[in-house]
């Protein structure tokens, strides 16, 4: 389970949460295609499958207490129970705690609302 007042019980097996997450992302591209942007201008910009499956949960937790969105402490704290409930999901939790400026214009937003 996840920590926190509001906290949110693991939703789905990581298979399915992995598939709900390549969904969304090829809808995404599609969606960038369509309105006629580049590839190679937006796909490294985009997070994995296993990011996304990260944010997501991280997401839902927020949701589950109340939008409020985490401090410093409790960024880590919700990301490291992401990884203890989906192991497989560890590396991509890492990443996401790593470097806070990176070449991803999302990952920024990750890090400020966890400030």
């Amino acid at each position: 389970m996840m920590e926190g007042s509001g906290s949110a019980p693991r939703r789905a097996s990581l298979e399915l949460l992995r598939a709900e997450a390549t969904d969304e992302l090829s809808s995404l591209v599609h969606e960038r295609l369509r309105d006629g942007e580049d590839p190679w201008d937006f796909m490294e910009d985009l997070p994995t499958v296993d990011e996304l499956v990260v944010l997501t949960l991280r997401a839902e937790n927020i949701a589950a207490n109340g939008g409020v969105k985490p401090n410093a402490a409790r960024h880590y704290r919700v990301l490291r129970q992401i990884s203890f409930d989906y192991p497989q999901l560890t590396p991509a939790v890492w990443r996401l705690l790593g470097e806070p400026n990176t070449h991803r214009r999302w990952d920024a937003v990750v890090h400020i609302d966890a400030q």
